[in-house]
């Protein structure tokens, strides 16, 4: 017997939070207590957002906790970028302003509404009202009154939620083994070239003049890699990958488009090849950069990247320089405009850096230049389940396919 649907409101399936920001002249409301989720927190097309920029303090989770999202609430993003980020919350969470949460009823599976809800973002262009600053704008009331179709049986949408489930729980897995080797490479970069104790250093003599281990050369990255290096030419025709700062977040290339070279954005000049580092020249405090390994054929970024290519070391060691708070801090230091503060290129070729002898940088390649491969495949592995479960989403939530 076919599974009875029908048609709802999204208020039907229970309680409507819309979240808030405490005063920012409130400092003492700010702290560790309890993580507090923003827009830009929320990474595009991850069930989960663990980490944030802010937290509220003790002090701001009592005089908030009416407005505390509980675990396993769906969290859609309703200002702003509309109809792209949604999370479940994985603990008990406060949200901003910018997002409603969703907290369903005993009579709806937690997990399955995250799921409705993913497939009916699409909704939310349509309820757009725009705020007096241009941003896109559902209001809670609009959000609370889009119609939804769902499986009256809560054993239906719980086994609707473990088939979508399992892709995302694999998905998951992928990534936090992909961390784990990410977290590895960076303890050994940190532990020989930050805190010195790299292999025989107790044997190594300090170099009176330099202040460096014997070897050590003090060098810019312009002499080990070049910056920016290609770009298409006027008479180039043919379709490209094409990556915007927006598709990148730190360590990742979450996804790119595909373009005739004629329909491409202007900015879409930057040439990458495999073993290429970029690193987005807008607000570098938000750390967006990623390694290009094995790319697709005519894979081009926007000129918002500086795309470092290395000439004198592995690709294994620069980009754990190019990723150090340091390096970061430098960058973010050197930007300049009050509303996107942006590095330049030259910026990219003055900074200054410690340079190891190559033996001590081939040792440390040899250690890590197979975690690339492995995060690779492992990312890849992840786009194809995600590609399985987008195909597969539709059909259950239409009740094309029976569970």
């Amino acid at each position: 017997m076919k599974d009875e649907w029908k048609e709802i409101y999204i208020k039907d399936i229970g309680r409507v939070v819309t979240g808030n920001t405490p005063p920012r002249k409130r400092p003492e409301l700010y702290g560790s207590h309890t993580i507090f989720i923003k827009p830009t927190d929320i990474t595009k097309d991850k069930k989960y957002c663990y980490e944030s920029e802010e937290y509220y303090s003790l002090e701001g989770f009592e005089k908030y906790k009416k407005s505390l999202i509980p675990k396993d609430s769906t969290c859609v993003v309703t200002i702003g970028s509309i109809g792209e980020k949604i999370i479940i919350a994985h603990e008990d969470l406060f949200l901003n302003q910018a997002m409603n949460a969703v907290i369903p009823n005993e009579n709806f599976d937690k997990h399955f509404i995250y799921y409705l809800l993913k497939f009916n973002l699409f909704q939310l262009k349509t309820f757009d009202s725009g705020t007096a600053s241009g941003r896109e704008n559902v209001s809670k009331s609009s959000f609370s009154n889009i119609k939804v179709s769902c499986p009256v049986s809560k054993s239906t949408q719980q086994k609707i939620a473990n088939i979508l489930s399992a892709y995302d729980d694999l998905i998951e897995n992928n990534t936090k083994r992909i961390e784990l080797l990410e977290e590895q490479a960076q303890l050994i970069y940190e532990e020989w070239f930050v805190r010195m104790r790299f292999p025989n250093h107790k044997n190594t003599q300090i170099d009176a003049e330099t202040g460096l281990p014997e070897g050590w050369t003090n060098t810019t990255l312009a002499e080990i890699a070049k910056i920016n290096a290609n770009s298409i030419s006027s008479s180039f025709d043919e379709d490209i990958q094409y990556i915007d700062i927006s598709s990148v977040s730190t360590k990742s290339i979450d996804h790119t488009t595909e373009y005739p070279i004629k329909e491409a954005p202007g900015r879409a000049k930057r040439i990458v090849t495999h073993g290429d580092i970029i690193w987005s020249c807008v607000r570098p405090n938000r750390k967006s950069y990623a390694v290009i390994w094995n790319p697709e054929e005519n894979t081009i970024a926007s000129t918002g990247f500086s795309v470092v290519s290395p000439t004198e070391v592995p690709t294994s060691f620069l980009y754990q320089v190019l990723g150090t708070e340091q390096f970061i801090a430098y960058l973010t230091n050197r930007a300049t405009g009050a509303a996107y503060p942006a590095v330049k290129s030259i910026d990219f070729k003055e900074y200054d850096i410690s340079l190891p002898p190559k033996p001590l940088i081939d040792k440390f390649d040899a250690h890590t230049k197979d975690y690339l491969d492995v995060i690779w495949n492992l990312k890849q592995q992840n786009q194809k389940l995600k590609e399985a479960r987008d195909i597969l989403l539709p059909r259950l939530m239409m009740g094309i396919i029976e569970v």
